[in-house]
């Protein structure tokens, strides 16, 4: 995402978090700038009416491993996560790169993705 899009996003978040009404164009910019945003770190391609529900789920799953760290790897160890079609990855700080999960195919990529963000919001 280039700055100036990152800028509408951020404008167009803080217009519907507040007590403004968004225009059909102003939903229809934020959820493709949103979309964008969320895809950046999937390495394959969503369709279909569920596109925009999928890269969320990616998206929130990512933020979490941010946060978090996963497993024996610390938040602090953790430069980057992306999809793949058939894994998870976290790149390293060391530039070393390990799976978090494999997958046969991505739609098992994504539902492992979209249980495991079931389950953290039963717990929370």
């Amino acid at each position: 995402m280039t700055n100036k899009e990152i800028k509408q996003l951020q404008e167009l978040d803080a217009k519907a978090r507040g007590s403004e009404h968004l225009t059909s164009e102003e939903i229809n910019l934020w959820n493709e700038l949103e979309y964008k945003r969320n895809k950046q770190n999937i390495h394959f391609t969503l369709s279909g009416i569920n596109k925009y529900y999928k890269a969320f789920q990616c998206w929130d799953f990512t933020q979490y491993i941010l946060k978090n760290g996963y497993r024996r790897t610390k938040p602090s160890d953790i430069e980057s996560i992306y999809f793949d079609k058939n894994s998870i990855t976290i790149r390293l700080i060391s530039t070393a790169e390990t799976d978090i999960e494999r997958f046969n195919n991505k739609n098992e990529l994504l539902n492992f993705v979209i249980g495991f963000n079931a389950c953290l919001s039963e717990v929370a």
